[in-house]
């Protein structure tokens, strides 16, 4: 077996699992964010009284952090009353960040487990060997109430990654040029594992933006096999034990794909699908209003830091904005801690509260007719961050700090001393 399948084998209590059976699983941690209140409307309206098990529920006010509009604020209120009425002590508020940040930060994601979260970038936590995955409101209910909820086994395809990245060149590039080669919908229902040498030179917020955008692949989950770099992140921060599953040698992928690295250059989705990627140079001159520095997919400390060594010392093009959104409290501080903060403040960024912000287009940040935004996060829909007449080009961190000083597209590793 894949070692996710072993995975959720035993979160089914069985010896083995194959592709496409249908599952039974314990969930080990399910999250719910601000988006779906729905999530406790079905708690109810399914006969629900207590959870299951307070001490596995964790509730994330991030997608409205804080509140913009009184829906928004009403939402939150009753997040907040069902966790105090519930003893669900894994309250996130609005100063907390990104749910998926968070969990990283505060150790609540460990090897092993089926974790569980009303977001579709879940996946981001194959990054530490745990099988994660984002489901509706619903599914999210019946967790609440059983601790259990049933999958499908996926197919698992693998991503074997060679080379050496040249300079300029980051995990976000890499996982667009995956998907601007394979597709925004080859992924569905299936799970991705990235493999091979490159990962040695790739950090756990690099391996998190990984597989946090295999869901712009349409996955169902993502995995990375946990190793010396996953053991030296979780040594201070999990306390709980737990299992690192293995995959089983001859295994037979549902496909396999390896892509060489070394001749690289930086990427862009351009609009409007994530699927749609260019080497950075080919819209090279083209001027941005906005450039966006933050979500789960890229607002890391190493994310700020790369965007302080760019900007350090200089200011931002007096015709673009540059909004900052660190993903979590935790980041925040690091970051403020290391003069990342200040540099890019004097530099001309914005900082915002940590959290979701414009990358779901409902506040801080949000683009006007005509407008072009070069992002750091994830999705470049129509209307994804505002105006459907906006133009949004997803990119790496470094090529939004780049494009925020210089007012327009650029290579980054121009800019990179």
């Amino acid at each position: 077996m894949h070692a996710i399948e072993k995975i959720l084998a035993k979160a089914a209590g069985k010896t083995t699992v194959t592709t496409g059976e249908i599952v039974n699983c314990k969930v080990d941690l399910a999250g719910i964010n601000d988006l779906y209140l729905q999530t406790v409307r079905s708690f109810f309206e399914m006969g629900g009284k207590k959870v299951y098990d307070p001490s596995k529920i964790v509730m994330f006010l991030d997608h409205y952090a804080p509140a913009s509009t009184i829906m928004q604020a009403d939402n939150q209120k009753q997040f907040r009353e069902f966790c105090w009425d519930q003893g669900i002590d894994l309250l996130m508020d609005v100063d907390q960040g990104v749910c998926h940040q968070i969990l990283a930060d505060k150790g609540l994601v460990r090897p092993g487990m089926v974790l569980v979260v009303t977001d579709s970038h879940t996946t981001t936590h194959g990054a530490f060997g745990a099988f994660g995955t984002g489901v509706g409101a619903t599914d999210c209910a019946i967790i609440m109430m059983t601790g259990q909820l049933w999958f499908r086994v996926p197919e698992i395809i693998r991503i074997n990654l060679e080379g050496k990245l040249p300079k300029g060149v980051f995990a976000k590039d890499v996982i667009l040029k995956v998907i601007g080669m394979l597709g925004a919908d080859y992924g569905v229902y299936r799970g991705v594992e990235f493999t091979g040498p490159v990962l040695k030179e790739l950090n756990i917020s690099e391996r998190m933006a990984l597989c946090n955008m295999t869901t712009e692949m349409g996955a169902k989950t993502a995995y990375i096999q946990p190793d010396e770099i996953t053991l030296a992140f979780l040594k201070d921060k999990v306390k709980q034990d737990y299992e690192i599953f293995t995959t089983d040698p001859g295994y037979k992928y549902a496909a396999e794909h390896t892509f060489d690295v070394s001749g690289l250059k930086p990427q862009v989705a351009a609009p409007h699908s994530v699927d749609n990627v260019f080497d950075v140079t080919e819209y090279a001159g083209k001027p941005v209003n906005q450039a966006f520095l933050g979500t789960c997919t890229g607002g890391r400390v190493e994310d700020i830091a790369v965007a302080a060594r760019i900007l350090k010392g200089k200011h931002i093009n007096p015709r673009t904005r540059f909004i900052v959104v660190p993903a979590s409290k935790g980041v925040f501080l690091e970051a403020m801690a290391k003069g990342y903060i200040q540099t890019l403040v004097e530099a001309g960024a914005t900082f915002v509260t940590p959290g979701c912000a414009a990358c779901l287009g409902t506040h801080q940040g949000m683009l006007a007719n005509g407008e072009t935004c070069i992002t750091a996060s994830s999705r470049n829909f129509p209307g994804r961050m505002g105006h459907n007449k906006a133009e949004i080009f997803v990119a790496s961190p470094a090529s939004v700090a780049a494009a925020a000083l210089k007012g327009k597209i650029v290579n980054p590793a121009d800019y990179l001393e």
